[in-house]
């Protein structure tokens, strides 16, 4: 059985690394790389099998997750442990990307404008730390040829992996350098070969995979650089703990006397509690690292009082949040919270028993190996249709509703809609259906307006702006000068269902959003346009009439800036000037000239 790690000692990896090693790391790499590249293809030209979300997305991940594993794998696990870690890795990452894909519902996110569905930002984030902690735990237990491996090497190995991850990504970043300043030299002798070649994803992504595995494996044969490297950054955060406990301690000391509605009112208590917890957990090991390291007096008593605090800390969050999902229900933010308190509690809770007994902080160990094993289970279960937030949050919000805790009127659907996912999409779906039955027009003109929404962030629907038909559009529009009439045409217009290069104002399609409105002859056929502006003169746009008779906006106004700026009044109607130069084809080019500042006219500040 191998002897557990101790502090200094070489890893298994400073043996002498086979070429065939390093061969396999860097093929992995560029194997990775091409595959990625392929998967970029398909996506750009939206076909076969990107167009497939519950194929793509799988595939996707593991693509960029299987093969760093593996890397990190090679000389450290036995031919059948690698295979069947990664493969374990796969199947896990794949099943979560189909779940994650499945429950976007009819709101995925998409490629840019194409209809490839990639998986959600969040999963991506919390598999990276997920799957950091998992394989720092395989290749600890692989080592001491035990499930759970003694904490030396835990430390050991987590903390080189952590060094080798970040200075892969400094090494890539640091060759993209160089290939950028490369092709700058060579354009100053007008050869822009290399410029167009490092543009070209072909070449860039399986160069970044290449140069990823590379670092990979000269970070892995050279441990003693790593751990160098390691050993300050420790001795550097460890002294740091002492001024956040000094803060910390003295915050929590001034509660009494400020209480807590100060903290009530920021509306992110909660979250800043955490974050002081993540941070006073990071410094404690960075201190105590394995328990074993040489500490000045200073820096063990700033730990054993730090160790204290995340309790006080994590039970006031624990109370924030328990007020407001008290008065507002759960919903998806709230419970990502509650898992991270799970996590905070495990800490606070070991923690503390660690400081209130003798030594040096010795429960720190099984603390921690137990805690990462926590992290694990929750990320599995929130990503997991066992305990999904959405369709718990949307379920909690459902049954506020009827319970009569909040009134139809008052009810967020643009939450369903977005934050809830397929499950708020359905509760959506069935809440048009009850109001179908009662004959509930105005919530049912809400759910209309809602759903059309393509973003979270437009402007919020309320009983008082709803989806309006377009006949009624003139209510939106101040037409200026008075007594001015605008196109009945124009009027008739279904701007929310058209299929416009620009955007389209929302006074054109919400009611109770307001724009002026004015009638000039942008294009000088003699014939009138509208131009659009909102009530703060930004955003302005022209809509033209064509030959068949149907409107579209063809431009947007686009302020220009000189000395002249804020001499015209306010409110003074838009009029055409002559272009300063006209346009230049050159060389079968269009282009179009800017004219010095002197030759402009007009301008806004």
């Amino acid at each position: 059985m191998h002897a557990a790690v101790q502090p200094g000692a070489a890893p298994a990896s400073e043996s002498p690394a086979m070429p065939r090693i390093a061969l396999l790391r860097t093929g992995i790499g560029l194997v990775q790389g091409l595959i990625l590249y392929l998967l970029y293809l398909v996506a750009d030209y939206d076909v076969w099998p990107a167009i497939e979300p519950l194929l793509f997305a799988p595939v996707l991940l593991v693509t960029l997750f299987a093969p760093v594993l593996l890397i990190s794998g090679l000389g450290h696990l036995t031919r059948r442990q690698v295979l069947a870690w990664v493969s374990t890795a796969a199947v896990l990452v794949a099943a979560l990307a189909v779940y994650d894909i499945w429950r976007m519902g009819s709101m995925p996110e998409r490629w840019h404008d194409s209809h490839v569905t990639m998986p959600s930002g969040e999963l991506c984030t919390f598999l990276v730390a997920s799957l950091f902690i998992a394989h720092a735990l395989v290749l600890s237990g692989a080592h001491d040829r035990r499930r759970i491996a003694a904490y030396a090497t835990y430390f050991e190995i987590a903390w080189k992996l952590g060094v080798q991850l970040a200075f892969s990504g400094l090494f890539v970043g640091i060759a993209w350098a160089a290939l950028l300043l490369g092709s700058e030299l060579f354009r100053l002798v007008k050869i822009d070969f290399l410029w167009k070649l490092i543009r070209e994803p072909w070449f860039g992504i399986p160069v970044t995979a290449f140069a990823f595995s590379s670092a990979m494996h000269l970070t892995d044969v050279r441990p003693a650089i790593v751990q160098g490297i390691r050993g300050l950054l420790l001795m550097l955060a460890s002294w740091i703990l002492p001024v956040l406990t000094l803060i910390v301690a003295g915050f929590l000391a001034s509660l009494p006397f400020t209480g807590l509605e100060p903290l009530w009112a920021t509306r992110s208590a909660a979250a800043v509690l955490l974050c002081a917890d993540a941070a006073l957990v990071i410094l404690i090991n960075a201190a105590w690292q394995n328990g074993s390291a040489p500490v000045v007096r200073l820096i063990r008593l700033s730990a054993r009082v730090a160790a204290l605090l995340p309790v006080p800390l994590t039970a006031i969050a624990i109370y924030a949040l328990a007020l407001r999902v008290g008065e507002h229900g759960w919903t998806v933010d709230r419970i990502v919270a509650a898992a991270c308190m799970l996590v905070a509690s495990c800490y606070a809770i070991g923690y503390a028993a660690a400081a209130l007994r003798k030594g040096w902080l010795a429960l720190l160990a099984p603390v921690n190996i137990a805690t990462a094993f926590v992290v694990l289970g929750t990320v599995l279960l929130l990503f997991s249709p066992l305990l999904d937030p959405a369709r718990v949050s949307v379920n909690s919000q459902l049954a506020r509703l009827e319970a009569g805790k909040i009134k139809i009127d008052e009810f967020d659907l643009v939450y369903l809609r977005f934050e809830g996912k397929r499950f708020g999409q359905a509760a959506l779906a069935e809440l048009d259906g009850a109001a179908a039955r009662q004959h509930d027009d105005a919530l049912r003109k809400r759910i209309a307006a809602v759903q059309a929404m393509q973003s979270h962030w437009e402007t919020e629907i309320t009983p008082e702006i709803t989806l309006f038909k377009p006949a009624t559009l003139s209510a939106n529009l101040t037409v200026l000068p008075a007594g001015t009439r605008l196109p009945q045409s124009f009027l008739a217009t279904d701007w929310m269902n058209q299929n416009s290069p620009v955007p389209v104002p929302e006074c054109m399609f919400l009611s109770g959003m307001r724009c002026h409105a004015y009638l000039l002859d942008v294009t000088g056929d003699g014939r009138a346009e509208v131009v659009i502006a909102d009530d703060s003169g930004r955003g302005a746009r022209v809509a033209h009439e064509n030959a068949e008779g149907h409107w579209q906006l063809i431009a947007e106004l686009v302020p220009i800036k000189c000395d002249k700026a804020g001499k015209a009044a306010p409110d003074a109607l838009p009029h055409t000037i002559a272009a300063a130069l006209p346009d230049v084809v050159l060389g079968g080019t269009r282009y179009q000239l800017q004219p010095a500042r002197n030759l402009r006219e007009g301008c806004e500040g």
